[in-house]
Parts: structure tokens; C-alpha cells; sequence
């Protein structure tokens, strides 16, 4: 029936929020029992098959090859007080488990009773639950939702817990499970009020990976919270601009190339020692190049302390901020093209890179901007690949209903919707870029000094190309002299990144006399735009295909 509605119409969302609350379907964030794996997934949910099924889930899993991260959410609980059914943990312990404020009442600022890691007990079950998950399960990292609202000396205590598991004695290898989270400093927490907590500058120097919002916001314009219509390094800020006013003309190139430096940072791997020549053509660490409030862009330690990403399963998928964020006028072709240029950086960059599930076959949730309880319809995955659910009506009101004038005017637009091919095709880059960080380990470098060495960008200061961004790794070579050889296949990578809507020529004086070579998997895809790319060896001058990324390689045997 729902299908039966306009692309635009208000019924689905109406529909579907008459039930959302019944029906059985959200995202498991409503904590009952820790460390109990949920019966509705099991083949039968009573007695002990939850249990075996999930390990063999885990076992399963781990023979083809991919490891298991566990989202667990210690930050809150479902209920609380002595009467409600799914409050156990306050009627354990009263007013033990839940952080108060000043007069007595409850914290809500995760959403619902908050819960207390600074109390010693709170911190135990937390670890032994960790632990829980650890050995009897064999699960091999774990997401830590809202992680910022958990002391530090909490987590760094489940790490130092976890990495001391052995094979032999626990059956795991407890120094390959990573632990990483939402580093978000707000709530009776910020500005460590209840203690020092897990937040993304707390953590440096931990092991502890925490989101990297800055290079997010770098990329796509503004913030989740602020105007949908902010456009960002990929979005088409200065170069494709939309009806927003971002001010003068002046002051929109100097956020573009503001934003360049942050995406630098976070393709360093989001060092906050990583020295690169910013905008105004100055060096810079990274804790020196600043966010719109002054605050440090960089504040990792090492590249496992940093979680790459561009969307997520909060906020709109990649494939709809896009949408909202580029002209009307745009074509669907362009936007499918952007999604790419997003993806490719991530998966570019030092760092431990995250993707939102469907950002591969541009997933879309009709504009839906929390979609926790918006049920199968908003939240559908499609792997025929037939659609990227775009336009199946205006997303719930209570979240979405301030953009529906803007989101209105897309969902009606059929042109808006892509193609079968162009999903297809979206997969494909996806993949193939997948493949090219795997290639090298030149992508994958595991210290900050190796990041240091090897990393360089060009195109800086203020004489830059606008909306390109050349990226260059170097390897040495065994027996010589200098950088010690990691790559067996390639000595120099140089990967560049043009966001702009026509083909830029420029030349780069340090990568004249070079043997590149596209890289053969982007010579042997069925992208043809980017087979468009050129290098010249004598002059150091390239020629790249609008929202193209390029990855020029040098090999060895040549």
C-alpha cells in the first residue's frame, strides 16, 4: 500500500509512526541485560539457542575471513525506578547505576538514564561484560556508543583487561580486539565535569579510536546540526555553489581551502604532530590547523586513534546529503559522482577507515535524518540493486518535518532517483577502491613517524588549484639508504582528488622525471572517466577528469 503513495507524500512517514513504537523494529540502543544476546534473532528465542546460534554466527563469520565488532551501549539504560518491568540494574542497587545531577534526578543527556562509569561497580560489570563478549564469544572489537559519556580511566582499563587475553590461557588473542567509539564531549560530562572521560582529545595517546567528525564536516559542509544547505569540499562549496548564502566571495574560497587542510589532516592519519604547509602557505601540526570554533582539527597519536568516516547510521545517509547539498540543477550522474569522491577518500586515508552500510550502492532513507525507529520502509536495503530507496516519501515528521519544504521539492523531482547502472557502478568504485588500499601497504602505515616520513601533500598555500588536493606516499628500498622499504610492488603512490565540476591541468614540480602509472585496477574498471587522467614524466603535469580520484603508482619493476 505504501507504494501506492507520491515520492513526496506525507502518508508513508504518517503510517509508519502510528506503529513505530509496536512494531518490533529499532536499532537495539534500549539496554534491558548486558551481555544477553537477543532472543528475536534466534531461532527459537526461549532457552539456550541464542546463545550457540551466536557464536556460530561469530564462528562463521571469522572462517570467511571478517572479524566481529560488537556495538555496545553502556552509556544508558532502557528504564528505571522500582515498577518499570525492563528496570533491573536500579532496582539492584537503587540510585546506584545512574548518574544524578545536584538534585537527585536522573541525567538523560544520552537520551535516558545515564549511566554512572565513575561508580566502581558500574565500571566492573562494564569490563566483565566486555570480558563476557571477549572469551565466551570470541567477539573481536567493540563500537562504544556515545563512548565520551564513559570516564576514561573506564576504558582504559577494559583495554589494558582485554589486551592481556591470551590464546593460551583465554583462547583469544586479546591484543587484535580495537576498541573505538563517539568521542562526543557534551552533557553533564563536558569539559571532563564528572571526571576525566573518553572523549577524542582525552584519548590521545590510549589505543582508543574515537569518530572523526572534522574530516566529515570538512567534506560535506557544516555540521548535522547546522544549516542542511551548508556545502562542503565535496558538495560543491565555491566551485558549485547552491542558493544558500555562504557569504563573500572571498570568505567562501578561504573555507574551501580551509577545508582542504582538514581532510589533509585526517588523510595523515588526524596526527596532532603531523607537520603540513596549510593555507596561508605556513607549516602547521596538525593540533595547530583549527575548526570554526578554535578548537585543535588533530588529536590522535597514532593512525589507530582516528576512525575515518563520512556518514554514518545517524544523520542522512552519504547519498542524501549529497542530494540536499548540491543545486537542484544538478545532474543525478554528478551526485552519484560525488558519493564516489567521499568514499575514495576515506578509504585513501591513514587511519582506520569506516563506512556507513549502503554507501557503497548509494543507500538512501528518503532525507530521513534519524532514522532509528522509521521501520523497514525508511531503513530498507535493497541488493538486487534495483533501487537506492530514494523517494519513498517524506521522512517522519517529528525529526525531519523543519526540511520538508527542501527535502519536498527533491523527492518530486524523478530525475533525483538513480539508476540500476549507476548503483552498479557506484559498487564497483566502491569496491575498487577497497582493493587499491589493500594494494599497498603504503595506505595502511601503523606509526606516526612512518606517517611523518612518507606523507606529503602538494598543491598548498595559497596559490592552490581550488577543489584539488594531491596526496603523495613514499617507500624506500631495501639495502639503501633513508626510508626503510614496505612495499614489495610499489616505491610512490600519489593519489589526487579533483571535487570540481570540470578537468583541471596543472603541473607539480616535485613529481617531474617520475615512472607513474595509473593504477591498474582504475585502468582495468569500467570507469572510463577516470582512464581519462593524464600524467606527463618530463613537466610534472597531470591532467584529471572532474570529480575524479586518480591514484598514480610507480613500481618497482619499471
Amino acid at each position: 500500500m505504501l507504494k501506492s503513495f507520491p515520492p513526496d507524500s506525507e502518508e508513508q512517514q504518517a503510517q509508519v509512526t502510528a506503529i513505530q513504537n509496536f512494531d518490533g523494529y529499532n536499532w537495539g540502543y534500549n539496554p534491558v541485560l548486558w551481555g544477553v544476546p537477543k532472543g528475536s534473532y534466534a531461532s527459537n528465542p526461549n532457552g539456550i539457542s541464542r546463545i550457540i546460534e551466536f557464536r556460530k554466527m561469530v564462528q562463521a563469520l571469522n572462517r570467511i575471513g571478517l572479524r566481529v565488532v560488537l556495538d555496545v551501549v553502556y552509556n544508558h539504560l532502557c528504564a528505571s525506578g522500582p515498577y518499570d518491568k525492563d528496570s533491573v540494574l536500579d532496582k539492584i542497587v537503587p540510585g546506584y547505576y545512574l548518574r544524578r545531577n545536584l538534585d537527585g534526578l536522573i541525567e538523560h543527556s544520552t537520551c535516558m538514564n545515564n549511566t554512572a562509569s565513575e561508580h566502581f561497580m558500574v565500571e566492573r560489570l562494564i569490563i566483565d561484560d566486555l570480558l563476557n563478549w571477549s572469551i565466551n564469544y570470541k567477539v573481536d572489537g567493540f563500537r562504544f556508543d556515545l563512548m565520551g559519556h564513559i570516564m576514561k580511566s573506564t576504558m582504559v582499563k577494559a583495554r589494558s583487561v582485554l589486551k592481556s587475553l591470551t590464546k593460551l590461557e583465554d583462547g583469544v588473542d586479546g591484543t587484535s580486539i580495537y576498541l573505538y567509539g563517539e568521542g562526543w564531549d557534551f552533557g553533564e560530562v563536558a569539559n571532563n565535569g564528572r571526571g576525566i572521560n573518553a572523549s577524542q582529545f582525552n584519548l590521545r595517546g590510549t589505543g582508543i579510536g574515537s569518530f572523526n567528525d572534522r574530516m566529515r564536516d570538512a567534506m560535506l559542509g557544516g555540521s548535522p546540526f547546522g544549516h542542511p544547505l551548508q556545502q562542503g569540499f565535496v558538495t560543491g562549496l565555491s566551485l558549485e555553489p547552491n542558493d544558500h548564502d555562504h557569504g563573500s566571495k572571498s570568505s567562501v574560497e578561504h573555507m574551501l581551502a580551509v577545508a582542504k587542510d582538514h581532510i589533509q589532516v585526517g588523510m595523515a592519519g588526524n596526527l596532532k604532530e603531523y607537520v603540513l604547509t596549510n593555507c596561508e602557505g605556513q607549516e602547521a601540526k596538525g593540533c595547530e590547523v583549527s575548526t570554526h570554533d578554535g578548537s585543535p582539527v588533530a588529536y590522535a597519536s597514532s593512525p589507530i586513534e582516528t576512525v575515518n568516516y563520512v556518514s554514518a547510521h545517524d544523520n542522512e545517509t552519504l547519498f542524501d546529503i549529497v542530494s540536499l547539498k548540491t543545486p537542484v540543477r544538478v545532474s543525478v550522474d554528478a551526485r552519484c559522482r560525488m558519493n564516489h569522491l567521499a568514499t575514495s577518500i576515506i578509504a585513501l586515508s591513514q587511519g582506520i577507515p569506516f563506512f556507513h552500510c549502503g554507501d557503497e550502492i548509494l543507500r538512501s532513507k528518503s532525507l530521513d535524518r534519524d532514522s532509528y525507529n522509521s521501520g523497514d520502509w525508511f531503513n530498507r536495503l535493497d541488493f538486487s540493486y534495483s533501487s537506492n530507496n530514494w523517494g519513498v516519501g517524506l521522512p517522519p515528521k517529528e525529526k525531519n518535518e523543519r526540511n520538508w519544504p527542501l527535502i519536498k521539492t527533491r523527492l518530486s523531482d524523478p530525475s533525483f532517483k538513480p539508476t540500476r547502472s549507476q548503483i552498479l557502478a557506484a559498487l564497483e568504485n566502491f569496491s575498487s577502491f577497497l582493493n587499491i588500499r589493500y594494494s599497498s601497504p603504503l595506505f595502511r602505515l601503523r606509526t606516526a613517524n612512518e606517517i611523518q616520513e612518507r606523507v606529503r601533500f602538494h598543491n598548498t598555500g595559497p596559490s592552490w588549484i581550488p577543489g584539488v588536493i594531491v596526496m603523495s606516499i613514499e617507500d624506500g628500498y631495501d639495502g639503501g639508504a633513508g626510508l626503510t622499504q614496505l612495499d614489495p610492488i610499489y616505491s610512490y603512490i600519489v593519489v589526487i582528488i579533483n571535487v570540481g565540476p570540470t578537468v583541471v591541468t596543472f603541473t607539480i614540480p616535485a613529481l617531474q622525471g617520475r615512472n607513474l602509472q595509473l593504477h591498474p585496477i582504475q585502468m582495468n574498471s569500467t570507469d572510463n572517466t577516470v582512464k581519462e587522467s593524464t600524467y606527463n614524466s618530463p613537466s610534472g603535469c597531470f591532467r584529471i577528469p572532474s570529480r575524479t580520484t586518480s591514484v598514480y603508482v610507480e613500481s618497482r619493476s619499471s
